[in-house]
Parts: structure tokens; sequence; C-alpha cells
């Protein structure tokens, strides 16, 4: 890596240049995107969350003037594939539209097709499904027991799957520890929950054999499954990423959308539009995110020190797994979080549940589990009496020892814990907090100081599949670039994935420009689509600025060996004999000897005399690059080097809760956050608030609610909440910088900061609150109002009944 300070554009502020079309509403959506004589999808959702199917009636809808098609899933089901799962289960099958049986509320039963979405919603409506209901699970430990119902009979047991993993000398650990923490922490059922929903449409070209898909997706491997699952070949596919997302971070998947919308047309012979309303994307859609239950016992001497950890956990998947199942497997490369802890053991289960499919969601299951740590921190400091800046302290992985090898085999890259920390607490000023919070307990407020360090692994790799399910030998999720100069000297980077609010243009330009010496305000960013482009998996896992970072890398250097091969025949000297300055190259001995930049792009265009020999005229590249530090599989014993890079956060927050109401109120919230070299100021900064506000949500208001019969609860914004600017106090960041040494300029991720560790430490302020008046933690989130009336009330209760 380059010093810092020599850096041009890399860590400079500039403009967002993604900014002005969508503040100037010139973004281009999938809604926008209607070609001539488009049909529309009306969806029959089933009413019931477990049901067989007897008999469906399409008749009435039919005779609508309008509506040119109904699909059912028994139709749909003999030209297609299930959907690809990530888990062996031959007798599990997820389809677009249910089979015999429906498995949660909102499940698609039968698609209306029609001239516009209203005729179509009209349609469905006439649409009658006969059903026999059967028995509902609905609380993922309930489904391990023998008695329970089973949601695939065919599968015999809803137990997904289920791993215990141990590394270290756990029982020795554990045997000369003082004492064990033990916390058991839920983290209830959230999502993203995008403004824009998911949109695709698709057109098939019968003169081409050709299907187009516009589509709004953040997906690895889209095009590929959505060939396989309609029997077509990949070449047959075209997956076009020149569209922008309103909204992903993991959830805009739609595979099922897609082969719905793909097979309409291929059978209509109509471009066919689907476009979810809010009710179908909340509960129809296969959306929803981790639903977890923790056991956490954390191993301790007198001292503070921790000794070992071990955490089991239950993950609700919902009716489908889909690629939910291996969100399992991201915190065993954190196991131990921050912590230099000596052993380890993680016992993880997935459960099916007759609820909405999960998903991947920001951060891939980091953050709950990341939650579930924290929890465990705090009682430990709690037991002790212990201040929990010094726990953590005397607990941190000290900046000498990096890199370092946690006991599940990952080594992380590079980090200063403490110097974070302090930048926290200096920046919060944490005298004036403790004053504050003083003051808000004078007045008759409860009040809190929350507190939480967290990890945030960053370049996602395809490896956690095969942790999850040996049988998968995937190891590499690659990305690629191709840079071109073209005859003028103006430089266009082509990229393969679509734009879901990452702000990959800024990103893309600013690296290519650093890594070639030209000015980034001047280099094209283009989106190839997946036939015309390079191989791709989306921007998962925090990984473009590491893996496409890389990629661009590769490429840029590949251009400067050109310019230099060409400048040094130009100059009658040896390669090495030359340098490349900021696109002219230079005769290192004789600095007056130049060839600038745009007579080297005259010789590669335009002037073979001038070539050495057997170089190709020119000036475009493709490079594709693997993760850093990946490559092998999970080793016998489980062990991993699960993610390359791992950045770190430290949230400070100070919390006023109501005694009469229960209401939270955010006061105050600092954070200090390291994610390495920052490539854009504005950009990272945009990740850390946005996270931290869908982390405050998780913490307080955002829940997917089912009743006893497995109604689904909340259907709109009026009933899951989502936190609004009134809910969100001012947010005070800082950075800090410890170089990943595994990347290009010593980046590592950012695109999931914030939610890391928002969630524990507003937790954290509250129960810090509640810890004062001697009421025991809330231990699930989201905190609502009505759990922290309770909890005063019970110990009031509790007290008054006390002899």
């Amino acid at each position: 890596m380059d010093d810092a300070t020599d850096l041009r554009w890399v860590s400079r502020s500039a403009p967002i240049r993604e900014d002005r079309r969508f503040v100037t509403g010139h973004g281009r959506y999938v809604a926008d995107i209607t070609p001539p004589g488009t049909l529309h999808v009306g969806l029959v959702t089933s009413p019931h969350p477990h049901a067989r199917i007897t008999g469906i009636d399409v008749g009435a809808a039919l005779e609508v003037d309008g509506v040119v098609a109904v699909l059912t899933g028994a139709e749909l089901a003999k030209e297609t594939e299930p959907l690809q799962q990530y888990l062996d289960l031959p007798d599990v099958h997820w389809r677009p539209l249910a089979v015999d049986v429906t498995r949660y509320a909102g499940e698609w039963v039968a698609a209306v097709v029609a001239r516009s979405r209203a005729v179509a919603e009209d349609g469905a409506e006439l649409v009658t499904v006969h059903y026999d209901p059967l028995p509902v699970v609905l609380d993922p430990e309930a489904a391990l027991r023998p008695d329970s119902a089973i949601v695939h009979t065919g599968h015999g047991t809803n137990v997904l799957t289920h791993r215990e993993f141990v590394w270290g000398e756990v029982e020795s650990d554990v045997a000369r520890a003082s004492g064990v923490a033990r916390v058991r922490v839920r983290w209830n059922r959230n999502s993203t929950v995008p403004i824009e929903t998911f949109g695709v449409v698709a057109n098939w070209d019968e003169h081409r054999d050709m299907l187009d898909v516009w589509a709004s997706i953040q997906m690895p491997q889209f095009p590929e499954q959505l060939a396989g699952a309609l029997r077509l070949p990949g070449n047959q596919v075209r997956v076009h990423f020149d569209v922008d997302v309103g909204g992903s971070y993991g959830v805009k998947r739609g595979i099922k959308h897609g082969v719905l919308a793909g097979y309409l047309a291929r059978r209509l012979h109509a471009p066919v539009k689907l476009i979810e309303d809010r009710a179908e994307n909340m509960h129809g859609g296969d959306f929803h995110g981790p639903d977890r239950i923790f056991d956490v016992a954390l191993a301790y001497q007198d001292d503070g020190t921790f000794t070992s950890i071990s955490i089991d956990v239950i993950d609700d998947e919902g009716a489908y797994p889909g690629r939910s199942p291996l969100q399992l497997a991201k915190p065993i490369g954190a196991i131990v979080g921050p912590y230099r802890i000596p052993s380890a053991r993680y016992d993880a289960t997935a459960v099916t549940t007759n609820k909405t499919g999960q998903v991947a969601v920001r951060g891939f299951g980091q953050a709950p589990t990341n939650y579930a740590i924290e929890s465990a921190v705090d009682a430990v400091a709690g037991v002790l009496g212990m201040d929990r800046m010094e726990i953590r302290r005397r607990n941190f992985i000290r900046p000498d020892e990096f890199p370092y090898r946690i006991p599940s085999g990952t080594e992380y890259d590079s980090g200063d814990y403490p110097a974070v920390l302090d930048k926290a607490i200096a920046l919060a000023d944490l005298d004036a907090l403790e004053h504050r919070r003083d003051e808000l307990r004078a007045s008759g407020m409860l009040a809190g100081i929350g507190l939480a360090t967290c990890l945030e692994p960053g370049g996602g790799n395809a490896i956690f599949e095969n942790i999850m399910n040996p049988a998968n030998d995937k190891t590499t999720f690659p990305e690629a670039c191709r840079i071109r100069v073209d005859q003028g000297g103006n430089v266009t980077v082509v990229i393969s994935i679509s734009s879901a609010g990452q702000s990959h243009d800024t990103m893309v330009a600013t690296l290519a420009g650093e890594e070639l010496g030209r000015d980034p305000a001047r280099i094209t960013v283009l989106r190839a689509d997946s036939l015309g482009g390079m191989p791709s998996q989306s921007p998962v896992g925090s990984r473009m600025t590491i893996v496409l970072g890389e990629a661009i890398r590769d490429a840029a250097i590949e251009v400067k060996d050109k310019l230099r091969h060409i400048g040094a025949h130009h100059f009658g000297v040896e390669r090495d004999a030359v340098a490349y300055e900021s696109g002219d190259v230079v005769v290192r001995d004789d600095p007056d000897r130049r060839l600038g930049w745009g007579e080297l792009v005259a010789i590669a265009h335009r002037k073979q005399h001038l070539m050495p020999p057997g170089v190709q005229p020119g000036l475009e590249v493709v490079q594709v690059a693997h993760t850093p530090r990946s490559g092998t599989l999970t080793a016998p014993d489980g062990t991993v080097q699960l993610y390359p890079c791992f950045s770190f956060e430290t949230h400070l927050v100070l919390a006023a809760v109501d005694p009469d109401t229960g209401v939270v109120d955010l006061e105050r919230y600092y954070l200090a956050h390291d994610c390495g070299t920052v490539v854009n100021p504005e950009v990272v900064r945009g990740m850390v608030y946005g996270g931290t506000a869908h982390g405050i949500g998780v913490a307080l208001y955002e829940q997917f609610a089912y009743d006893d019969a497995g109604q689904p609860l909340t259907q709109s914004f009026m009933d899951y909440l989502l936190p609004s600017t009134h809910e969100i106090p001012d947010i005070v960041d800082t950075e800090h910088c410890t170089p990943s040494p595994y990347t290009s300029f010593g980046q590592k991720g950012a695109g999931e900061a914030g939610y890391m560790g928002a969630p524990a430490a507003v937790a954290s302020a509250v129960n810090d609150a509640l810890a004062a008046v001697g009421v025991q933690p809330i231990a699930s989130l989201p905190i609502k109002p009505s759990d922290v009336w309770h909890a005063l009330r019970d110990a009031e209760a509790t007290r008054e009944g006390a002899p």
C-alpha cells in the first residue's frame, strides 16, 4: 500500500457521483421499465399459515375483461425446477407458487396475468382456492419437539441443519475460570424493508431465443439460478444490471419473482411485469431476516479475564430456508468478537416453521451474534462489579498481536481496539455524558449509557456454504472489472453488478483513478449485463472495496505495464528502466525523457509502427480477482479462514427512559469506526449513519410479529415501525485507521457499519438505566415500551412482596 499521504484521491473528500441523479429524481428503477405490450401480474395468496390445497377454481377470474391467463403452482411446477436451496434437503421443494400445500400466510398460490395491474388484482380476487387447514408450528423451540407439527412432511423433521464446533480446550478453560456468566437473548424477526419493493420485468425474444430480465436484485448467482429453474441454457438469459435498486442490504433476491415472470413471458409471448405491493413484500416475498435465540456462557476469572465462550443458537428460517441457514456460519469468523478468548464452542441449529421465509440481511447474521456476545460481556461486568469499558480493555486483542488467530481458525488482519474505544470516549466527552445521565436521573427519568465494541467481517466469500454443508465445496466468490482506455485517452471501467445504494460508481472511479493516476471525475463507470460482463457475485458481505478493489488494481497494473512496455520500446531501453508516473512513462535515470499519456495512447491505438513487436493494439484489459486469503475448504475440525478483513466500531449512547410509559429516547449517540483506509469519507459516513439507524430500529421498533394462529400482525408501515428522523438522534462519528495488509490501499468493509453494534449498544443503554433502579436486563429485541413498563412494574411487585 502507498503511504496515505501520497494518495491523491483516496481518503479525500469528493462528491458522491450517484447523488446528482438520485437527488434530482433521475434514477432508473425497474418500475420505470415498461416495454410495449407489457402484461402485469396479480397474486393470489394463502390466508392460512399451513393448509392443504384441495382445489383451485380460476373460471371467474378468466372471465374478467383484460385478464389473459391464470397460472397455478401445479402448472408451473411441470415446466420449471425447484428454486435452489443450499443445504441437502431433497424433500424440501421451494417454488414460486405453492403446490398442494401452503406453509405460511401470504404464500403465493396462483398468478393472474392481465393488461393492467388493477385488472390483475381484480382477477386475483375472483380465484377460489379450497383449503384444508393443517396444524401449525411457530415457535422455533417448539419446532424441535418430536410432537411438533411438521412443516415439510417429506423431510420428516423441522431441523434443517445442526452443526456443533469445539475449538480449543473448552472444558479445561471453563474449569480454571472463577465463574461463568450465562445469558439468554432473543433477536426477533425483522428485515431491511426497503422503500422500493421487489420488481422484475421479463421479456422473451423468440427470434433470438433470449430472455431479457430487469430486476431490482442484489443477489449472487441470480442469472445462473434463473436459467436453471427455467430449464434454459445460461447463455439464453440476459440479466440487465444497469438499473438502480432502491435499497436492499441483502434482501433483494427475488429469484421466485424472476422465475415466475420469466416463465410467463415465454408462455404468453409478451413482456411480463411483477411489482410487489407493500403487503406482498412484507409477507409473500420471502424477505424476512434472522430470528434467533441465543444461550451464551462466558467463563471468566476474578480479574475479568475471559477464558472460554460457548454459544448455542437456534435460528427460525421460516417455511423455506433458501440461503438463510448459511448465515449461521458467519459468526464462526468472529466467534470471540474483539476479545482474547482461548477457546470456543458453537452449536448452531436451523429450524423451519410456518412463517415467511428468511433471506440474508445486512451483515449476514453477524449483528445478532454481536448483540449476544456484548450482552454476555455486560453480564460478566455486572457480576464482578467492574466498569464495562475496563472489562473490555482487559480482554481486547492488543494492537501488537495482529494478525491474530482466533480459536475457530480465522486470522484477524489488523486493528487497534483500545485506540478506537479511546476515540469514542473522547468524542462523547464521557464525563459530560455521565453528568447528563445523572441530571436525567435526578429529574425523575431513568437513564443509562450503552456501550458496544464489535467487529464487522468484510470481504464475503463462498466458504460459508462449505461450513454449513460440507458436501458443497465452493471456495470462491470472484469479482471482476474491465478497464478500457479509448483513442482519446478517456478511461471507462465496466463492472457487472447492479446499484443498491452503496455508491459503487464513486468507489470504482476513485480506486481506478488512484491506481492509474487519472482524475476520477473524468472516469466513466458502466454496468454490463450478465452475458456481456464478467464474473461477479454482487455487493454482499462488505466485499466490493476489498474484492472488486483487487480486480481494479490488477487491471490497472496491466494497463500500466503495457504503457511502460510501449514507452521502453520508444526510448530503446529495458522495461525496468522506465517508470509510470500519473499517465506518463519516464526513463528512471533521465527524467527529461518522458512520453505523455496522449502519445502513449495514440501509439497503442493507431501507430503500429511504434508498437513493440508482438504487442496487441488497444488498451483494454479484464481482471478477475478472488477474495484475499481465500481458496481453502473448511478443515475437518471446523477451523476456517472465513473473511479476510475485520473492521471495528465502538458505540456510546445515552438513553432516557420514561418510568411511567416505558418510552425510550436516545439523547446522544457517538460512534468511533475503523474500516482501514477510507476510500470516500462521505460514502463511509453515509454507511455508518444508515447502519446505525437500522440498528436502532432493530433495538427499539422493528418486528415482524405473528399471532398465535400464525397470522402476520405487521402488514404495513402502520404496524411495522421504522424509525423516522424523530427517533434517530444526531449521530456523531469519528474515524480511526488501521490499514489492512491484504487490500490494495488498506481498505476494509464498511457496508454493514453501524448496524453491527447499534442494537447491542442501545440494549446496553436501556439495561443500564434499568439496572440503576434494580431491574433485571431485558433480553429480547426490540425493547418495546410495554417491555420496559412491565419490567418496572414486575420489579416493584417483587419488592413490595418481599419479606
